[in-house]
């Protein structure tokens, strides 16, 4: 028996990589069986469960969310049952060097599997398993390997995310990112993918993540799989990542079509800053981007996010708050704001000694300081990103949230993740009722806003969505929502306020 097995994130997650893995097994695919977990799982149950069908062989796929949890399933596989040959592969093992210590494996693909894991497999059953540990495959071959997409069991269909690719590699070479090693772009042949989402489609399947690392970059391909959604009549969910300056005509025409809540485009930014864009080989055309960012949000139904990054080489919090400003301005959308981290494999490393850059050697080994942002910095600013999640991205404070941004979103959005890590002393497990109150009350008494106008804003927030109720502090402060006409009006308040 061989058993390929990974921890997601989340169980709603799925691993397309091991589906690929097992749609090319060949005659092996008859022993072979998937079993998927989660990273919140007991790493011994998730050994019990997997040695339960006594496998020959585990092939593990080992991404930056598993990566220590990873080491201590090998431990403990190997310690129950010695005789077991552990594989790894993906990402986090593709290149070097390890910071997790995954001495414990008997061999570790570094690169492509689809095909590498078959013939090793081959190999370990006919004796002739090579002798290293490390196997670096040549890239798979896109017009040969075998669809993944009819390994999702109709369980995946009904619960988890269905993840599809029209490509792999990326023309770009951003620094930080891995994508960018693969510098060759390659495509599957377009006509197979349509008929495989067709019978995706035909299956259930209405939520397709699409995994490619640019995926307007081919025009034809780009135009192709928008025009599979644009024919069906149902409601679907489409999600793509693209790059911000490369909407030809074609793709503007197809995407004005798409109803709201059919499409999602997640839109790489990382920085507005030309001198930190050439620092880190990341192409920046800030007309084109600019340009496109109003397309995008004035003339589409679009569910769009873009990215900021916190400690790139050279930039210091000043840059990145014009940064953050800037694109306030542009988008009313979702902005993650993420810290860099430096993976294996990348070139990001260039830049520790110039510009002083200290990582944690931890997964997601993310940055700890910079020449230019300081430690207690950074750890502020991964408080301000938890925050900016609570308040702005996940829209429960559209209407309120306005009144602390003022002229500088920055500064009074740091200004205030300041204030209520004072006054927590944590960034989670704190419930929309609790973080309405903070939000009121430093509106109210650090920023001096009128109680009335602040509550009339909360409630409205609070009350768009069905089945809330008013916080029980405003209701104490005597705001409530009013009937007119016996239809509620949200927002509309009693004055009876008990005013400082």
């Amino acid at each position: 028996m061989i058993v390929l097995t990974t921890l997601n994130a989340r169980f709603t997650h799925t691993a397309i990589g091991l589906r690929y893995l097992y749609a090319n097994m060949n005659e092996l695919q008859d022993e072979t069986k998937i079993l998927e977990f989660s990273i919140n799982d007991v790493i011994q149950s998730v050994a019990e469960k997997i040695l339960a069908h006594a496998p020959s062989i585990v092939g593990v796929g080992v991404y930056i969310w598993n990566a220590t949890q990873t080491h201590e399933l090998i431990e403990v596989i190997k310690k129950v049952s010695p005789q077991t040959i552990v594989i790894l592969g993906g990402p986090e093992v593709s290149y070097t060097p390890f910071r997790v210590n995954y001495d414990r494996a008997d061999f570790i693909i570094q690169g492509e599997g689809d095909s590498a894991f078959y013939k090793l497999c081959q190999e370990i059953n006919s004796g002739t398993a090579p002798k290293e540990q490390l196997i670096k495959p040549i890239l798979a071959d896109l017009g040969n390997i075998a669809l993944p997409y009819e390994h999702y069991s109709d369980e995946d269909i009904a619960n988890r995310y269905i993840y599809v690719e029209a490509s792999r590699g990326c023309p770009f070479m951003c620094e930080f990112c891995l994508s960018s090693i693969d510098e060759k772009v390659r495509n599957f042949d377009i006509d197979r993918l349509i008929t495989a989402f067709e019978t995706l489609w035909q299956r259930g399947v209405r939520n397709y993540k699409f995994i490619d690392r640019t995926f307007n970059l081919n025009i034809r391909f780009a135009n192709k799989i928008l025009d599979f959604f644009l024919e069906k009549e149902e409601d679907f969910f489409a999600h793509f990542e693209v790059i911000p300056d490369h909407f030809p005509e074609s793709i503007k025409e197809k995407i004005r079509l798409f109803p709201a809540g059919s499409l999602q485009l997640e839109v790489g930014i990382q920085t507005l800053n030309p001198e930190i864009s050439e620092n880190i080989s990341r192409p920046l055309k800030l007309k084109k981007i600019r340009e496109n960012l109003r397309f995008l949000e004035e003339q589409t139904k679009v569910h769009m996010h873009v990215d900021l990054i916190v400690g790139l080489p050279g930039e210091d919090l000043v840059s990145f708050g014009r940064n953050l400003n800037e694109l306030k301005e542009m988008v009313s959308c979702e902005i993650q704001i993420g810290i860099l981290k430096k993976l294996s494999g990348t070139i990001i490393d260039r830049h520790d000694v110039q510009h002083e850059m200290v990582y944690s050697d931890i997964p997601p080994y993310d940055v700890l300081s910079t020449k230019d942002v300081s430690f207690q910095e950074i750890q502020k600013m991964k408080r301000f990103a938890r925050f900016w999640d609570i308040a702005y991205n996940s829209g429960n404070f559209s209407k309120t949230i306005p009144l602390l941004f003022a002229q500088d979103v920055f500064q009074n959005f740091y200004d205030f993740t300041l204030w209520i890590y004072d006054a927590t002393q944590s960034t989670w497990k704190i419930s929309l009722e609790r973080f309405s109150e903070l939000l009121f009350s430093y509106l109210c008494e650090e920023k001096k806003l009128e109680k009335s106008e602040v509550a009339e804003f909360l409630i409205e927030d609070i009350m768009a969505i069905k089945g809330r109720n008013v916080p029980k502090f405003l209701k104490a402060l005597g705001y409530d929502k009013v009937k007119v006409d016996d239809q509620v009006v949200v927002g509309k308040l009693k004055r009876q306020a008990k005013r400082s």
